[in-house]
């Protein structure tokens, strides 16, 4: 009898975990079949290409300040060097606060991805969740990147606070 139950309680657990179905999209190229998308990142792409040549006049500019200052160099007074030195240190920092406020972590390069692609990109993944749910998948990994990376996951299946039990952290 205790065979028996063994044998039907191996056979429980194997169909269970038969019945955990898991799945890959390809997230990359679903969003490049999106129109809107293939919309936004060439209008994303429009103003950087803008933004960029505004840095690069600025650049262009501070090289011209400084290859001035150096033919007038020898004709300046040391307060009129000096003026010109910080005329040329705060072109500097300019042309730094204007790269970050284009492109640093909360740019505007940032923002507008935001505004423009992180919509189409919550719906395909809302599409993706209501998928998996639908279709009782377990586990939805995504092929766009070179590690498969699991961009859905039923919760059932999170063993963390089992783990933490096991460690003493939970009761």
């Amino acid at each position: 009898m205790k065979k028996f139950i063994v044998l039907l309680s191996i056979l429980f657990f194997s169909v269970a975990a038969l019945a955990q179905r898991s799945a890959y999209v390809d997230t990359e190229y679903m969003l490049n079949k999106i129109p809107a998308y293939k919309e936004a990142q060439d209008q994303l792409d429009k103003l950087t290409k803008e933004w960029q040549l505004e840095i690069q006049k600025q650049i262009d500019l501070l090289d011209e300040m400084y290859k001035q200052y150096q033919v007038d160099k020898v004709l300046l007074s040391n307060d009129m060097r000096a003026k010109r030195e910080q005329q040329i240190i705060e072109k500097e920092k300019e042309v730094k606060e204007l790269q970050r406020r284009r492109f640093g972590p909360e740019g505007d390069r940032i923002e507008k991805e935001k505004e423009l692609i992180q919509p189409i990109q919550e719906e395909v993944f809302t599409a993706i969740e209501t998928f998996a749910k639908d279709g009782n998948y377990a586990f939805i990994f995504d092929a766009a990147s070179s590690t498969m990376t699991i961009i859905y996951s039923d919760n059932k299946y999170d063993m963390s606070d089992e783990i933490l039990k096991k460690l003493g952290y939970i009761k």
